[in-house]
Parts: C-alpha cells; sequence; structure tokens
C-alpha cells in the first residue's frame, strides 16, 4: 500500500470516530509526539498502537466533538514520508473556549503501516483554551 493510501486511511478512519480501527493503521512500535504540557493528558509521546485508542478516547473527553472542524489544506508525500497541512477549530469541554490554529501531521509509512506520527500546532492557543 502506498504511503498516501495509507495516510488517507488514516484520516478515513478517524473521521469514522472507532479508535481501535484507527490504532489498527499504525505499526506495533511508533514514533508518536503530540508536544503540549502535563495538564493536557493527551499530549506526550507514545510508543505503541496499543496506546492509540486511549490518545483518542482523552481527546475526546476533554473536547466538544460536534463542534469540530478539521480542514485538510494539503498533503504533501515524498517516498515513505507525508505530510498533511490544515487547520483545526476545537472546543474545550472544560471552559468552552473555542480555539482554532494550523496544523500540521508529519506521518512515517512502512510498508501499510504508519510508524511515525507528529503533530504540530499551537500549543500555547491549546494551553491557553483549557487555562482555568
Amino acid at each position: 500500500m502506498a504511503t498516501r493510501e495509507v495516510v488517507e486511511k488514516f484520516f478515513g478512519l478517524l473521521a469514522a470516530g472507532d479508535p481501535d480501527a484507527v490504532a489498527e493503521v499504525f505499526g506495533e512500535d511508533i514514533d508518536w509526539y503530540v508536544p503540549g504540557s502535563p495538564s493536557l493528558p493527551w499530549t506526550g509521546r507514545r510508543s505503541k498502537s496499543s496506546e492509540v485508542p486511549g490518545y483518542l478516547r482523552t481527546l475526546v473527553d476533554n473536547i466538544v466533538p460536534e463542534k469540530n472542524v478539521d480542514r485538510v489544506e494539503a498533503l504533501v508525500v515524498d517516498g515513505d514520508h507525508a505530510v498533511m497541512l490544515g487547520r483545526f477549530t476545537r472546543v474545550a469541554k472544560s471552559t468552552g473556549r473555542t480555539y482554532e490554529m494550523p496544523i500540521a501531521m508529519h506521518f512515517q509509512v512502512a510498508g501499510d503501516k504508519i510508524v511515525k506520527f507528529y503533530l504540530y500546532e499551537d500549543t500555547l492557543k491549546v494551553s491557553q483554551a483549557y487555562a482555568v
């Protein structure tokens, strides 16, 4: 399976909302990084695909999912790497604050599995949305 197909499958599964199915597109050992802070429990590093469902469930527990707006503006593929450029709009469940920002995701694919996933977002804006 080509890199683009694997990444597009990831986005399709993510949109379907099944965390366990999303985890299946990842290799067993992964390099996952979502920058943030200890006050944002979904941020940080993950190293196993078995951690992906927990990440997604924790994220959903902290946002208002029905108010999400995700826009993919570009998907650039070079060999086994892909970069998605887009925008996120989220509502922090604990404060009701809306935050919107440009984002980038860096993927690396081996065979038909994602082995690297880095999310680049405005971590200050996210932290401020959740600050009480």
